[in-house]
């Protein structure tokens, strides 16, 4: 089965594409490009870490 895009495999720490990838349950993507799936993870934690700020922000109290 092909998939369009790249993925950042979380079992195996690389980008992966074309029809030699891992279940999708192990994969974060699609990106457009391989260097977009490399930062994969920093992406999660930034977004994570916006989304804290704004929970925070929400309760009235710091991070």
């Amino acid at each position: 089965m092909s998939s369009d895009g790249y993925y950042w495999c979380l079992r195996h720490k690389r980008v992966e594409s074309g029809d030699n990838m891992c279940a999708a349950r192990h994969r974060l993507g699609p990106f457009d490009t391989a260097a977009e799936a490399e930062r994969a993870l920093e992406r999660v934690r930034e977004r994570n870490e916006a989304w804290d700020e704004e929970d925070a922000r929400w309760e009235g109290g710091p991070r």
